[in-house]
């Protein structure tokens, strides 16, 4: 166990609203930072404010201590939160053309892109007639994400949000067929960027499979192959360091096609060990990043991307240029509560603690 009874030493008094969402199963806990009571995040752009979250000296994994940064702890620590919680800090866009910004986080710090996660806002802007949408039809809400703007396009059908399709920054592969070794043997892994790194290994040349059984072996290979490619030149990206290294490594397994393309399942172990509940929103643009390069999906066809736990993203390229391919994920997010998190100031757990 790894407590933190100090934390949140700003916020102690300070009422914390939130609302909940899960995207394929995956959680997504909003916070606006307008309301009253939460720390000021300086910064002219949505990138800016995302190191000002990080804090001097600190990496997307290893932020330094600040007040935003006592409510990221306290958000996603027990009693009030778990180690798979998942959310993001709502804060002004860098221009008019977005509707607001995000700052995503987990219980390791701050990520650069997360599709599920821009699917919960754009159904949670809707939801919350933040951003008008017609009670039939579509509508897109534009976002500004540290690694640029992301559009999440709300489809509705009766007054109900029906589901959401994800189109990211451009999707660009870093290298391919990169050995790597792991303690269950040597390995081969794409690497693509899509909003933030991701490596793609195939399972089934570790000898294991995608399952819940099999996840303690697959977080375990997935820290591994992480660390083994840390340096490796295909993690670096023209942006920048906030952009470069290794975020997630997708541990996949074929299935057979469907008659609308190709089909398969993973797991994405991202952060210090983190698994997504989900297909993985920018993964599954990493994913087709890659397939691109071998011909898959056609023309007109969609990848049918599975999670762990059997949840599906469907995926497809639609574009591109000399920045990379433009694409598609499409899924659903459903809200899960609305919450007013506080810490008692006599509570010896303090912010809480992570198992």
């Amino acid at each position: 166990m790894t407590a933190d009874p100090t934390a949140v030493h700003a916020t102690a008094l300070t009422a914390i609203r939130t609302t909940d969402y899960h995207a394929a199963g995956e959680p997504f806990r909003i916070v606006d930072t307008a309301d009253e009571g939460m720390p000021a995040v300086p910064g002219d752009t949505v990138a800016e404010r995302c190191a000002t979250a990080i804090g001097p000296g600190g990496s997307p994994t290893a932020p330094r201590r600040g007040p935003l940064d006592d409510v990221r702890r306290l958000l996603v620590q027990e009693p009030r939160g778990h180690a798979g919680m998942y959310g993001g800090f709502v804060v002004p866009p860098d221009d008019d053309g977005a509707h607001f910004g995000v700052l995503f986080w987990h219980k390791d710090g701050y990520s650069t892109a997360c599709g599920h996660g821009t699917m919960a806002l754009g159904a949670w802007a809707v939801d919350s007639g933040r951003v008008p949408a017609p009670d039939d039809g579509s509508v897109q809400v534009r976002i500004d994400v540290p690694s640029g703007r992301v559009t999440a396009t709300v489809h509705r059908s009766g007054g109900r949000t029906t589901g959401v399709t994800f189109r990211g920054v451009p999707a660009r592969v870093g290298a391919r067929k990169v050995p790597v070794a792991t303690t269950l043997g040597l390995a081969e892994a794409d690497i693509a960027h899509a909003g933030a790194c991701y490596a793609s290994v195939a399972a089934r040349d570790l000898g294991l499979e995608v399952s819940t059984a099999a996840l303690p072996s697959l977080v375990r290979a997935g820290q591994e192959i992480r660390a083994a490619l840390a340096t490796h030149p295909g993690t670096w990206h023209p942006g920048g360091p906030l952009l470069s290294g290794v975020y997630g490594v997708i541990l996949y397994e074929e299935l057979p096609d469907t008659p609308f393309g190709p089909h398969q399942r993973n797991v994405t172990v991202f952060a210090d060990g983190q698994t997504d509940r989900s297909p993985c929103g920018s993964g599954t643009a990493a994913r087709l990043a890659v397939l691109a390069q071998d011909g898959r999906p056609a023309a007109g066809e969609d990848l049918l991307h599975e999670s762990v736990i059997g949840t599906v993203f469907t995926g497809r390229v639609v574009g591109g240029d000399a920045e990379g391919l433009v694409t598609e994920v499409t899924g659903t997010a459903y809200r899960t509560g609305g919450h007013v998190f506080t810490v008692d100031p006599h509570d010896e757990l303090g912010a809480g603690f992570l198992l």
